[in-house]
């Protein structure tokens, strides 16, 4: 595997951190859990992991900031780089036993996600990319976003609020307008995955109307590097801000237009 200093210490992290979940996972009826509002789940398991990863990116980097699910924000002495870090997407996946989660780890170097890695232990997918460089699964298959052309074709990925979140009635015009037009929408709970199954061709798009930047940073990087294109649900703002679609270069208009309408 080919990468920065920095990648190789991100996947090391991310090893690290799945080695830890993958043996809460086989016993996952005994997780001490806590309650973070309904529907959104803390575990030991996600604790354990954000402390595994942040003992080893700040300590291989301890000047870089921090921006963690679980440990939330901090500044580093070096202003120009952070790392940003969910240990555990796909939470409530886990603790209900179903192997579809995974470890997010980006890297921003002035205000632009440079490095990133999705990894999904339960089934050793490892997904990274570098600016510039690519986006690959482990070692050496080179991932492109899907060649799809035809919306009536393309299955798509979402998030669904959960418990009484507001964006649920705009939610669910979404998929009023859109499951018409296209071949199927899957709702998979863990949108770091989501994003890397569209990097990886498996998914043809995917959107979300509230996330938070530790869900989506890697993703990002994933999907722009595979060929994909990534924007804000609303033209003109940042995808790390909370919404948005990212498809192949075919259909992004198309489903951007639905989404948008």
């Amino acid at each position: 595997m080919q990468g920065s200093a920095n990648l190789n210490l991100m996947i090391k992290a991310a090893r690290k951190a799945g080695r830890s979940l993958v043996k809460d996972f086989r016993e996952v009826e005994n997780l001490q859990v806590s309650t973070k509002g309904p529907g959104d789940f803390v575990s030991r398991a996600d604790r354990e992991a954000e402390r595994l990863i942040k003992e080893e990116l700040l300590g291989g980097r301890p000047t870089y900031g921090w921006l963690g699910e679980e440990t939330g924000g901090a500044a580093g002495a070096d202003p120009t780089r952070r790392w940003i870090v969910d240990p555990l997407d796909g939470t409530t996946n886990f603790l209900h036993g179903m192997p579809h989660w995974a470890v997010s780890i980006a890297l921003e170097h002035k205000g632009e996600i440079v490095s990133a890695v999705v990894y999904d232990p339960a089934k050793d997918e490892m997904f990274w990319a570098e600016k510039g460089a690519g986006c690959w699964l482990n070692d050496n298959r080179r991932l492109r976003v899907s060649a799809r052309r035809a919306m009536h074709e393309a299955v798509f990925a979402t998030g669904v609020p959960f418990g009484a979140k507001s964006t649920l009635p705009a939610m669910l015009k979404d998929l009023g307008r859109l499951m018409p037009a296209c071949a199927g929408v899957r709702r998979w709970g863990a949108a770091a995955l989501d994003l890397a199954y569209v990097a990886a061709g498996r998914f043809d798009g995917y959107w979300e109307r509230e996330l938070s930047a530790w869900d989506v940073a890697a993703g990002v990087l994933l999907v722009r590097e595979a060929g994909g294109l990534v924007e804000g649900l609303r033209a003109g703002t940042d995808p790390l801000d909370g919404a948005l679609i990212a498809a192949n270069d075919a259909l992004f208009k198309p489903l951007a237009d639905t989404l948008r309408a």
